[in-house]
């Protein structure tokens, strides 16, 4: 059967990646900046898709520059409530049941609200969301399957004072200590805070990442961070291979204990590892993708967003998705930003579908992936029991469209 967009649209989703401050709606942003005193270069949404959310961007600096923008109007907690809400209700329009919602909560806070207060305001918005919908008469009857969520806090690999208060408050605490200890020092203490949210407020906090500049800022100073959150049964995944080479996803893996890979782009270019001691750059790949694969690792595939941040991409079909489909990696489709990238999962998994000529086996083994390899906040069985859900779904809407 022919796989159409309308089709995509009707099946169960997920979506592992997407970042609470690059999924604003446009005219949230307008009218909270507006209320705020907040400075934006247009105060319409055709004005910001041509100021601030293209459709291409330069380079990855300009598409993260988007983010000072949904920033600023982030520092209140009404505002975040407001903003998890409304990405809940988005990707629930159109057929997505389980999303992992990312944001970095120090960037919010020091102000109006710590830590735990940011984790707090997000948790509500989405949960505010998640208790309407599935009190819709085919939630309740069992025909369709429920709306569910978990939240990973990002971890920063390099921060400034001028970044958040709360960054600013960090460095004068440590006022002496190295620039590359100091991060570190501030994603231990999120891990903390994490830990606190989920013990003491039931907040599904399900992982912790690593974000932000790749080269020159390596996983290493993370380590404690991430050895505390494996201590304390917390998940586990890194932005790595975006922005910088092969070596850079090695070492969330073995540094780190990475579950899951971000974006993970370079994982096949031989001419991206930089590493000195390494003799034969092919066999280097070939090894790691065997590594990625042996160990299950999954990778969270940002095609969009790929291709406005990546220069060396010049076809969709160019994107190593391809290569990561034929070493029968485990792989599962997100949407990144769905306002910065102007996409939506349906979008996404459509490209997928249409670009690389995906089969329905394959569609049906992507969909599944990303229910088996999300960090479900609930216990196992449960978590077999809404997968089992959620695929009998997908199998019902496939045999009522033939």
């Amino acid at each position: 059967m022919k796989i159409t967009r309308e089709l995509i649209g009707r099946l169960p989703k997920t979506d592992l990646h997407v970042h609470l401050g690059g999924s604003i709606r446009p005219a949230t942003l307008i009218e909270l900046a507006r209320r705020d005193g907040v400075e934006l270069p247009s105060y319409t949404v055709q004005g910001l898709k041509e100021e601030v959310f293209k459709t291409e961007y330069g380079s990855l600096e300009e598409y993260l520059d988007c983010f000072k923008y949904s920033g600023a109007v982030m520092q209140k907690p009404e505002n975040l409530t407001r903003i998890a809400r409304e990405l809940a209700e988005d990707n629930m329009a159109e057929g997505v049941r389980y999303i992992e919602v990312r944001f970095a909560p120090q960037r919010y806070a020091g102000g109006e609200m710590n830590l735990s207060q940011v984790l707090e305001a997000v948790n509500r918005g989405l949960s505010s969301a998640k208790q309407e919908f599935n009190t819709r008469e085919a939630v309740v009857s069992g025909k369709e399957p429920s709306f569910d969520f978990g939240i990973i806090a990002c971890a920063m690999r390099y921060f400034t004072e001028g970044s958040s208060l709360y960054f600013r408050n960090i460095f004068s605490a440590h006022a002496h200590s190295r620039a590359d200890r100091v991060f570190g020092l501030a994603s231990v203490e999120l891990v903390g805070a994490i830990v606190k949210a989920r013990q003491e407020k039931e907040i599904p906090v399900v992982a912790i990442d690593l974000a932000g500049r790749e080269k020159g800022f390596p996983p290493l100073h993370h380590r404690e961070a991430y050895m505390l959150a494996r201590r304390n049964f917390l998940n586990k995944t890194v932005h790595a291979g975006e922005a910088y080479g092969p070596e850079s996803i090695f070492q969330a893996i073995t540094e780190l204990g990475a579950d899951r890979i971000g974006h993970g782009t370079s994982m096949f270019n031989a001419e991206a590892v930089s590493d000195p001691s390494v003799k034969d750059r092919q066999r280097y790949v070939e090894d790691l993708v065997r590594f990625i694969a042996d160990r299950r690792v999954t990778v969270e595939v940002c095609l969009s967003s790929n291709m406005q941040t990546d220069s060396r991409l010049k076809r969709l079909e160019d994107h190593p998705f391809r290569l990561m489909m034929e070493n029968r990696l485990s792989c599962t489709i997100c949407t990144d930003n769905r306002t910065v990238s102007r996409t939506t999962v349906t979008d996404e998994v459509f490209k997928a579908v249409d670009s690389f000529h995906l089969t329905l086996s394959q569609l049906k083994n992507l969909t599944a992936y990303g229910f088996k390899r999300s960090f479900y906040p609930h216990n196992y069985s449960r978590k077999r029991e809404y997968i089992k859900m959620c695929m009998d779904y997908f199998e019902k809407v496939i045999s009522d469209s033939v």
